[in-house]
């Protein structure tokens, strides 16, 4: 199970740290302290891992949306959490687990807009432009996914599992099929 590895540990570290550093030169003649948000809960693992290495003062938030129900997205994007730091003025980067279609993405700067910030970034562990519907710009991106594969670990999750897995796999049908029957044994 689970044997189709995407990123291992120690890549998804090195990607922290080159995303870190990137940050940091783009953010390191702010005048005001900039905010990393990370989109609650598939990005928090990554964006716990990227701080680490952004070398500038920031301030950190969460935002939480809602799309996905099992392996498809439900078309719909549901605010569950909005922020809670003030954006006027100050460059904020948004923290994502993976960009495929580009709709909530595009919701979510679409939102975070009316908090009238200075700039808005995107930061996300994954890319995957064959999916995109909507043209959203990545600006520091882990790794751009070819394939359209549905992945797990690492904060991406399927049903709320395996979110704390330290590496990302490419979930198969067996490995769905092992998930629903975990699920399934938790509401005996």
């Amino acid at each position: 199970m689970f044997d189709n590895i995407v990123l291992n540990k120690d890549e998804l570290e090195e990607i922290s740290y080159r995303l870190g550093q990137e940050i940091t030169d783009t953010l390191k003649n702010e005048k005001k302290i900039p905010v990393i948000v990370g989109v609650m809960k598939g990005s928090m693992n990554f964006m716990m891992d990227l701080i680490k290495y952004i070398e500038v003062p920031i301030f950190t938030d969460y935002i939480q949306i809602s799309s996905y129900a099992g392996t498809k997205s439900t078309g719909r994007i549901q605010l569950i959490k909005d922020l809670s730091y003030e954006c006027e003025g100050r460059s904020v980067v948004i923290v994502e687990d993976i960009v495929d279609t580009g709709k909530s993405m595009h919701y979510l700067i679409e939102h975070i807009m009316t908090h009238n910030p200075r700039n808005i970034y995107v930061c996300s562990l994954f890319d995957k432009k064959p999916a995109r519907v909507i043209d959203v710009n990545v600006d520091f991106v882990g790794k751009e996914l070819t394939e359209d594969t549905f992945l797990i670990g690492y904060g991406l999750d399927y049903n709320e599992l395996c979110r704390e897995l330290p590496y990302v796999f490419g979930a198969t049908n067996e490995d769905i099929e092992e998930l629903d029957k975990i699920l399934k044994n938790d509401d005996k």
